[in-house]
């Protein structure tokens, strides 16, 4: 399997395969994640953004047939530039307006725009709580605006569901190619999972005590999820329907000695490696019970924020529950074939870890991969800088999904 850059000659290769596959015995997709670096509403309002432009510059280089993008603001009513119609009906809509003002118009000469359909749900992530989570002495219900107090701001951060400093913050969304089918009212998602119901979880406790860290009803509505885990099914020409499982799991940094987010990064990546399973503790936020069949084809998407072999990762949850489940099929690591000092080839980010992947299922074949890190002609970088427009870098695969067979039919008399 190479690990390498696509070369334009190369993409028109690809694509001529995938309008072509059924020809053989399954559908090549391109599929990549891309931690986006906290893009917001305002930003995304503004189709002249140059950050923006250069975000959507690299994806229309890139060309996948499904993307996630992490760090792209959940438009909730209230939350900061968040039209004021906007209500629970209407809310959703920046997944839609990333492709509407950016991907939809091309971003430098010799591209074509890319026409995706959306899926967006509400995240945890600057969701008040109502409890003191961060154990500060009180429960922060309320945000200021984004730069006007910022110790506030992260002092209700703290006591969210999932850290955000507004509501929405650090959401995400999944991007599907319109040729494909993305069954949205299949999809499951579980946002309100109590992190109690996972047997064995390592909850926090308080250092040198037998107190947990988040007790009484706090610890039971504590959720495990900082942002959400969702489900999305998409089927494929042919009929093959492939599971896209997302989720951004908390960096396991940022917390005190009770080690809570090292903790909860583990056991949120953990319940992909359950779900696999089909544990019996799970639960989808519609009440559902189970995960997912045994025979069913999917791609492990995101930001995991846990190296397999560097940073402050808890026991290796990556490897353990993800890259050794024999529903997984791992392969080599991505690699990137632009050098950066001080990041090894398969960094997916700039501080020097592989945290972003795209894990398909065993039965499912990889032909390519690769770690994206050339900058875009046009737009300004991350923070400012004048190179890459985020501090992440995406990660793409393509893969090749078996056609379903189709069952002989029998006379109706045999």
């Amino acid at each position: 399997m190479a690990s390498h850059r696509p070369t334009r000659a190369a993409l028109a290769a690809f694509f001529l395969a995938f309008a072509s596959s059924q020809a053989l015995a399954g559908i090549a997709i391109r599929v990549a994640t891309f931690n986006l670096h906290d893009v917001r509403t305002a930003e995304l309002l503004d189709p002249e953004n140059e950050r923006l432009r250069g975000l959507a510059e690299v994806i229309q280089r890139i060309r996948p047939n499904v993307i996630l993008l992490s760090e792209i603001a959940y438009d909730a009513p209230g939350a900061p530039d968040v039209p004021a119609d906007t209500d629970e009906d209407n809310s959703g809509r920046n997944a839609a307006r990333f492709v509407e003002n950016f991907l939809s118009r091309p971003q430098a000469p010799g591209l074509e725009p890319i026409a995706y359909r959306a899926f967006m749900r509400p995240s945890n992530t600057g969701a008040a709580s109502g409890y003191d989570l961060d154990r500060s002495g009180g429960a922060i219900v309320e945000y200021p605006a984004p730069g006007e107090d910022d110790e506030l701001a992260r002092a209700y951060g703290g006591d969210c569901w999932g850290y955000g400093e507004f509501p929405g913050q650090y959401a995400m969304a999944l991007l599907v190619d319109e040729r494909l089918e993305l069954q949205a009212k299949q999809a499951r998602t579980f946002r309100l999972f109590p992190w109690a119901y996972m047997p064995g979880a390592l909850r926090p406790m308080v250092p040198g005590t037998s107190v947990p860290w988040y007790d009484g009803d706090a610890g039971d509505r504590m959720r495990l999820s900082s942002k959400s885990h969702w489900d999305v099914p998409v089927e494929l020409p042919g009929g093959a329907v492939v599971h896209f499982l997302c989720a951004h799991p908390t960096p396991p940094a940022f917390d005190g000695p009770e080690g809570r987010n090292k903790r909860r990064n583990h056991d949120e990546i953990r319940f992909w490696g359950d779900y696999l399973e089909d544990a019996e503790y799970i639960i989808d936020d519609a009440g559902r019970p189970g995960g997912l069949a045994p025979e069913a084809h999917f791609v492990i998407l995101g930001d995991l924020n846990a190296d397999t072999d560097e940073g402050s990762s808890m026991y290796n949850p990556v490897g353990r529950f993800l890259l050794a489940s024999p529903r997984v099929g791992a392969g080599e690591a991505p690699t990137a074939d632009v050098e950066i000092d001080r990041l090894d080839a398969d960094d997916t980010a700039r501080f020097g870890l592989r945290v972003d992947y795209v894990l398909p299922s065993a039965a499912l074949e990889t032909l390519r991969t690769g770690i994206w890190r050339t900058p875009p002609t046009l737009g300004a970088g991350v923070d400012g800088g004048a190179s890459f427009p985020s501090d992440h870098f995406p990660v793409w695969a393509d893969i090749v999904v078996p056609t379903p067979t189709p069952a002989a039919s029998g006379d109706p008399g045999d």
